[in-house]
């Protein structure tokens, strides 16, 4: 554990709250995992998981992975991602979070860019043989050592992570001191410059989650339901980092199942909830808050913040919705909405947590920038990643760069109120969901494809944009894209119009 006066790590987290509460429950699957991974569901005590985590870190030990080297993650939202989080990090291991939509194209340019030494990936995610998606990354990455994944009849030269957590003899780690300054996860991010590896200490993750926990008062020992997959930095503060900061337990949701995830709400008595806005806000109109008298704090994170203006009020009472406005990988801000379920008006400056709190510590800065868009500075932003690249012409000098990073996202300040109005996202970058790419991308991938074909994106309230193709055959559309080993996204652009019964009104919509 570390010492009473250093700062705390996320392990360091876990480990007090091991202290306290040994036989407390700390994580729960998804009931429906046996679907999503062929595995049967699980929960475990503090004391069951530091065991976990213990093996897990002795088999990276035993693998050869030397202390601040980098292991690339690609799990679900089931307990295995943050057993090897903190196993990881116990090991002395920076965790580079790869999305679940990532493919071979994706993973490879990821595990080169970071010099990754390991990969830990799972044989299926909703029928999908991710490990297979590991195996084939991996062999053109030059730095990767060590190739090792969940799950049953894994490929060969991959290790199970199973029998490393069941093994007796495994020796844990010798504990060594763990540094909240070092660098812990490295996530990515699309700049209309390209992509970038953004590294965070644990210090930048504990600042993001305090800025979801404090907001969204969430109380201490609670159970939290997260339907947010923690591949990003926000996924991971909201979750991951929220359950360590509140010492309760961690309940997952692999996105999305409405049915199941309601059923997991009641049956599991939760007191908050995280999830992507717009399916939040749509579970407050149904109802569920009436089905689920124990939730009491409802967090919804918006990829899209420029939509959070314009969406519909908060009829979830007594449970109240904090909004969580998410700028790619630079950063995030929270508002819990108003007793009429509006969201709060945002004001330029200095921003606490929990919000406009007078004992509150300072969680981060809002500011308008010379180009009229929305900056953050703060102790979760990490200026160094999002630094202006140098100039072709080593001759001309750089400007100074800013003590701000530029999210890209317009935003004006409302003459009336002085409240900060975010009007479109960043320019060149297009997101589906959670994914993120270069505008110009969708006709470099269409070019590939032969004449005739198009490939575009159309405005979509719960993703932000979907994607739409049209191509002389699209079977062969889907085909070429794979071959080049784009994400589902790209792919099922190509996808052939579903026939609809006649007999029936009804209206097919994207989810």
């Amino acid at each position: 554990m570390s010492p009473p006066n250093t700062s705390p790590t996320l392990d360091g987290l876990f480990r007090r709250t091991l202290a306290r509460q040994p036989d407390a429950i700390a994580l729960i699957d998804p009931p429906d995992k046996q679907r999503i991974t062929g595995q049967p569901p699980r929960r475990m005590t503090y004391a069951e998981a530091d065991r976990a985590i213990s093996a897990l870190a002795a088999h990276f030990v035993t693998a050869g992975l030397p202390s601040n080297s980098v292991i690339a993650v690609q799990l679900p939202n089931t307990i295995e991602f943050p057993l090897t989080v903190l196993a990881a990090h116990r090991a002395g291991l920076v965790v580079a979070l790869l999305p679940q939509l990532w493919r071979h194209a994706d993973l490879t340019a990821a595990l080169n860019r970071t010099g990754a030494r390991a990969i830990v990936s799972t044989r299926w995610i909703d029928g999908v043989s991710h490990s297979d998606l590991a195996m084939n990354a991996a062999a053109e990455a030059f730095s990767i050592r060590h190739v090792c994944g969940f799950g049953d009849d894994l490929p060969e030269g991959m290790a199970s992570l199973d029998a490393a957590m069941e093994d007796p003899t495994a020796l844990p780690p010798a504990p060594g001191p763990q540094e909240a300054r070092r660098a812990a996860v490295i996530s990515f991010d699309t700049t209309g410059d390209g992509v970038r590896a953004i590294p965070r200490s644990h210090l930048h993750l504990i600042a993001g989650g305090l800025v979801v926990f404090l907001e969204s008062a969430i109380p201490q020992g609670a159970v939290l339901l997260s339907a947010q997959t923690p591949a990003t930095f926000a996924g991971l503060a909201s979750s991951m980092v929220t359950w360590l900061l509140s010492g309760g337990t961690l309940a997952l949701h692999h996105p999305f199942d409405d049915a199941v995830l309601e059923r997991q709400i009641v049956d599991l008595g939760c007191q908050a909830l995280v999830a992507p806005a717009p399916l939040a806000l749509r579970l407050g109109e149904a109802g569920l808050t009436a089905q689920a008298p124990s939730l009491r704090s409802v967090v919804g994170l918006w990829r899209a913040p420029e939509q959070v203006a314009s969406s519909p009020n908060w009829i979830g009472a007594p449970a109240h919705f904090t909004d969580i406005y998410l700028f790619g990988e630079a950063g995030l801000f929270g508002a819990q909405r108003t007793a009429e379920g509006t969201p709060a008006a945002i004001k330029p400056g200095p921003h606490t947590a929990p919000r406009d709190h007078a004992g509150g510590s300072t969680a981060g800065e809002i500011l308008i920038t010379p180009k009229g868009t929305l900056g953050l500075r703060g102790p979760m932003v990490t200026l160094a990643a999002y630094a202006p690249l140098p100039p072709l012409n080593s001759s001309i000098p750089m400007a100074p760069p800013p003590d701000y990073v530029d999210t890209g996202y317009a935003a004006r300040l409302d003459r009336a109120t002085g409240a900060i109005c975010i009007t479109a996202p960043p320019a060149g970058v297009m997101a589906v969901g959670g994914y993120r790419f270069l505008a110009q991308d969708l006709q470099e991938w269409a070019k590939r494809l032969g004449q005739g074909a198009l490939l575009t994106a159309l405005p979509d309230r719960l993703s932000g944009y979907r994607l739409a193709g049209r191509a002389q055959d699209n079977s062969r559309a889907r085909e070429a894209l794979a071959e080049l080993g784009l994400n589902p996204l790209m792919v099922e652009a190509f996808r052939d119009a579903p026939k609809v019964d006649e007999n029936r009104a009804s209206t097919l919509t994207p989810h």
